[in-house]
């Protein structure tokens, strides 16, 4: 299946794809010492947010895609070296609306979960008031 969403990701910090399909996705993220957060090595929590939105994104898939809500919880700390992998998998559509529930794990440790909530409008967010 063809990549047709947010296409300028630097997927070095929000993740590669590794598998898609319609209706689900899979991104892994290698973390780095530019998203360290102290001195003990700590992955700052927006780094494994943004792998998990941009992996719910992709299980949607459609060009103007955009998250309109999430409810996430993280479940256990992620440090430098850590490799993370998301699984977001569309679970709900209603119109224009997909819910997408997303999984991180660092090998089999679930460390992140959380429901997007993804809206496809007709056309790019930034030309719907133009």
């Amino acid at each position: 299946m063809q990549l047709k969403t947010h296409l300028k990701i630097d997927q070095n910090l929000s993740g590669k794809p590794v598998e898609l399909k319609e209706g689900y996705a899979v991104v892994v993220l290698e973390t780095k010492e530019n998203m360290v957060a102290d001195e003990k090595g700590l992955i700052h929590g927006g780094f494994i947010f943004s792998l998990a939105d941009y992996c719910a994104m992709l299980a949607v898939n459609e060009p103007t895609v955009v998250l309109a809500s999430a409810k996430v919880d993280f479940r256990k700390p992620v440090v430098l070296g850590d490799v993370l992998k998301a699984e977001g998998r569309v679970v709900k559509s209603e119109g224009k609306k997909r819910w997408v529930e997303v999984k991180v794990f660092r090998n089999l440790d679930l460390v992140f979960e959380g429901e997007f909530l993804c809206v496809i409008p007709e056309k790019h967010v930034l030309s719907l008031n133009q």
